[in-house]
């Protein structure tokens, strides 16, 4: 799931990233465009209601291409997302 919030201060969007309690167990983490693609710059954390979650901040208007990066180097997809390619998923802000 995407969850989409005004920023603090107008300081564009936050865009938070959610993967269900049952969804990969292990390490995961979000990778894209807003962190040149690179692994463990943005780990989703668990939650106390089992959801494992990560937030960035990115200028309002931007479209973030991005992918979940798994243990093992499992890729996946968002279903979530506005649009998914080859090259994983797409959203606007």
């Amino acid at each position: 799931m995407i969850k989409q919030a005004r920023a603090p201060k107008n300081a564009g969007r936050r865009l938070t990233f959610v993967l269900p309690a049952d969804h990969p167990a292990g390490t995961v983490s979000v990778v894209g465009t807003f962190n040149d693609w690179t692994p463990g710059a943005h780990v989703l954390r668990r939650r106390a209601n089992g959801t494992a979650s990560a937030t960035v901040t990115l200028p309002e208007g931007t479209t973030a291409h991005f992918r979940y990066l798994g243990e093992n180097g499992q890729w996946f997809d968002e279903p979530d997302a506005d649009v998914i390619t080859e090259k994983g998923s797409l959203v606007q802000l």
